[in-house]
Parts: C-alpha cells; structure tokens; sequence
C-alpha cells in the first residue's frame, strides 16, 4: 500500500523523460577484513551475529536499503553505521573502523585500486568493464541480487508533451556522443537511453521491489 501511494504521488509530481544511465553498485570491504569473496564474508557474518557493521549515506537511502536487502537475501544480522554521505563514511571504510558499505563504485575506486579496500563483488546483472575482475553478486554465490544507482530525467508532470519529446531526443542525442560515453563508463555507469515510455515502466518496478525491503526489514 504504502509502495503504491508513493508511486502514485511521484506519477502526480514527475514524469519520467529517459533513463540515462546506471551507476555499478559493488560490496566494499576494508582491506583487513579476513573474508575474501563474498561467500567467506556471509560465513563470517553468521558465525559473528550482530557483530558485523556497515556504512551508509543515512537512513532510508539507497546504501541502507541496498545491506538491509543484502542481510535479508544472505541471512545475516549485520548493524548500521548511517554517515551524512559517502565522503564522510570512506575514511571510517578506509581505516576500519567500519567493515564495509553497499555503494555506487566512482568514489571508491582509487581505493579499491590502492588496495586499502577491496570490492568483494558487484550488483549488477553483468560484470561491470570498470571492475571487470570482481564478479557479480550471482557469480559470488547471491543469485537474485541486484541493484544500481539509477540515473533518470524526470520533468513537472505538467510539462506539454513536445517538450517532453524533445527533451527525450536531445538526452538520447548527447549519451550517444563518445566522450560521453567513455567519460560514464570510466565511473562505472552503464549508458541505457530510450523512451519516456521505458522510463516510466521502471518506476513501479523500483517502487515495488523496495517497498517489499522496507516491509522486511
């Protein structure tokens, strides 16, 4: 109920233009963490019940809900360390003072590559070409895992519809451009494009499968 209401509130308000890409979310751990794949860490978690933390940008945003459906599709009690933002929560990850975060990848990657933490794996369908070594959540024993930043334009629902067709086909125009797309794809988003008509229909999709977390957890 509480889903379909915000989906009808957010249908009054916006109106989906193009989705234009989607950011690579991958679990992060501090180097001295001792699990190294994602199999080895969930066998942790459940040996060390509610000893385990992790980071988030805050309550009720994509991080937290990202581990609350991580703890609930791996069986794990894991506690939550809310942060005001990633910036704030990568030196605790950093120094490990906080174990580990489900985040979009771009601020984590120098840190990922210098070694002083480690992405255990990805949660997208696919291996992501930024981390092309760290295997999806499906492949590291999760199956039914997933979950990304998601970018989409969206317009006041009042907006007339040549405006909207326009704003559609100059947004498709520009994530076709190659340094554009080289520039997404370095950060690890994943260029999509298309119709208003595609954007819409991912909005109840979202607003189902978190609203079913949130009922969960």
């Amino acid at each position: 109920e509480g889903g379909a209401q915000g989906e009808h509130k957010m249908a009054r308000a916006l109106l989906p233009v193009v989705e234009c890409g989607f950011g690579t979310v991958a679990l992060i751990v501090n180097a001295d963490v001792p699990a190294k794949t994602l199999k080895e860490l969930i066998a942790l978690a459940k040996s060390k019940p509610g000893h385990l933390s992790y980071a988030s940008s805050g309550m009720g945003g994509l991080q937290h809900l990202n581990a609350e459906m991580f703890k609930q599709m791996a069986g794990v009690d894991l506690v939550h360390v809310p942060y005001k933002g990633t910036a704030q929560l990568l030196p605790d990850l950093i120094a490990g003072r906080v174990p580990m975060a489900i985040d979009s990848i771009p601020a984590h990657l120098p840190h990922i590559r210098s070694g002083k933490t480690r992405a255990l794996a990805v949660a997208s369908r696919t291996r992501s070409g930024t981390l092309p070594d760290v295997p999806t959540m499906a492949e590291a024993g999760l199956p039914g895992y997933e979950t990304a930043t998601n970018y989409t334009l969206f317009t006041p629902a009042k907006t007339p519809a040549d405006i909207v067709a326009l704003l559609n086909r100059e947004t498709n125009a520009v994530l076709k451009m190659p340094e554009v797309v080289d520039k997404l794809t370095s950060l690890g988003i994943v260029v999509v494009g298309g119709s208003s008509d595609q954007a819409a229909a991912r909005v109840p999709q979202e607003v189902e499968r978190w609203a079913g977390v949130i009922k969960r957890g």
